[in-house]
């Protein structure tokens, strides 16, 4: 029989008319309503099966280094844990680990603040031995600063020679040192986990297929859009973080160009920077695409806020999210505005984004995936090429390396019509040089002459 969920209470504490700020940041703080991060806190929870009895914003004028809220808000507090015997208590703000063991005595229940829940979350979601590891990773990160707990057996071990032994070891450092052993073999499968995606990133470039990333705030549809492109399966709900590990699949793009679509993780606000380092192996299929598609909840009440989130955490891996020339803005849930609306954004979409979409609908998706289309041939070169039939070596290279747009065999030979990605042109040229049926010029003079 499985077990009734787990009783909990969200807490949003409000630090906006606190002078000299909040700890948050100024700017996240003027876009985001206290309201607003509470829903989005309540959903995190409820991500995680957890029975949310109750939610509140909790102003703080004054933030106490012992429990963050004043005295008199952390008995009423307590009071309601133990009337609705509360068993979790959330608090979406970067807690201490002296705030956070004061507040487990005060209310005699566990408390979680904003990482641990997001990690939580992290935890359930992982599928792969990839995904675990950077869960754990940075589960123990998380949990080496804060064996400042009240858990009795953390006294001094007894050491030394004889019966009375001297100092000894407390059991708090030997934790802390199992910890730190714990990380060390993880880092190193993680190290070994970036070769392989390394050597898979490799094996790819082997074949021409450019990579397309999908990224963008939890919930924002990416892997809705994702199944919508490539006909999969990939887990979509409406649920934050309903996607944790990252799939990759080929589609094919209008004029036949195929690509690989990646589908990442949902980014966050005040995502803890030790969860991104953690997750920078997946990430790095994000950061060497050469599109990045930034997939926006254009019905949310913050999504610009949300944007922001994203192009700050793109910022973190290297990659400019303001790079229109890289980065194409998809408006994703146009379902979800007025019929006027909607008809609106998509008879005002021009060529260069932002793209305004449905994934659900299938609203706008053709528009998009020829912009994609557009931009990958733009660089490349078209050839007319005649082979003889006994060159095949060099028949298997063009269509390891090219794209084949057109072939036609006779008794002259084998007919071609070959778009080259620019890294193969100077040996297209080298090597193809005797057969070519007309000089080598750009994407759109070619496609007029065929």
């Amino acid at each position: 029989m499985a077990s009734d969920p787990v009783r909990a209470l969200v807490l949003e504490p409000d630090l906006t008319h606190r002078k000299g700020g909040s700890g948050r940041g100024e700017a996240a703080l003027t876009e985001r309503s206290a309201e607003g991060r509470l829903a989005e806190t309540v959903g995190l929870a409820e991500a995680i099966a957890l029975d949310v009895i109750g939610s509140s914003v909790v102003r703080v004028a004054d933030p106490k280094p012992a429990t963050l809220f004043g005295s008199g808000k952390v008995e009423e507090i307590g009071l309601a844990v133990r009337v609705d015997d509360i068993g979790l208590v959330i608090v979406d703000h970067a807690l201490t680990p002296i705030q956070q063991r004061n507040l487990e005595k005060a209310w005699n229940a566990k408390i979680l603040d904003r990482t641990g829940l997001i990690l939580e979350i992290f935890g359930e979601r992982a599928r792969t031995r990839e995904g675990r590891l950077q869960v754990e990773l940075a589960h123990l990160n998380y949990q080496k600063s804060r064996l400042v707990r009240s858990w009795t057996h953390l006294e001094r071990q007894r050491g030394g020679f004889g019966f009375l032994g001297g100092p000894g070891e407390t059991q708090i450092e030997a934790d802390r040192r199992l910890i730190q052993e714990r990380i060390t073999r993880l880092e190193k499968d993680l190290l070994q986990v970036k070769r392989t995606r390394g050597l898979h990133r490799k094996a790819r470039k082997k074949v021409p297929r450019p990579v397309v990333a999908l990224v963008g705030y939890t919930n924002a549809g990416k892997s809705t859009l994702f199944n919508r492109l490539t006909d999969a399966s990939v887990m979509a709900e409406d649920l934050l973080f309903a996607t944790l590990d990252p799939t990759l699949r080929r589609v094919e793009l209008p004029g036949g160009m195929e690509v690989v679509l990646s589908d990442t993780v949902g980014f966050i606000s005040d995502l803890p920077t030790h969860l991104i380092a953690a997750f920078r192996a997946t990430l790095e299929e994000v950061i060497s695409a050469d599109i990045v598609l930034h997939i926006r909840d254009i019905s949310h009440p913050e999504t610009e806020a949300q944007a922001t989130d994203v192009a700050d955490t793109l910022d973190a891996l290297g990659i400019d999210a303001r790079d229109t020339s890289h980065v194409i803005e998809v408006w994703n849930k146009i379902d979800l505005l007025v019929p006027d609306q909607r008809q609106r954004m998509l008879d005002r979409a021009e060529e260069g984004g932002p793209y305004p979409v449905s994934a659900l609908t299938g609203d706008g998706v053709a528009p998009l995936l020829a912009e994609i289309a557009r931009r990958l041939t733009a660089n490349r070169q078209v050839l007319r090429l005649t082979l003889p039939p006994s060159d095949g070596a060099l028949l298997a290279w063009l269509y390891r390396s090219c794209e084949v747009l057109e072939r036609d065999d006779d008794e002259d030979g084998i007919h071609l019509t070959i778009r080259i990605p620019p890294k193969y042109a100077d040996e297209v040229r080298q090597r193809c040089a005797i057969y070519v049926d007309g000089r080598m010029r750009p994407q759109k003079d070619a496609e007029r002459s065929l």
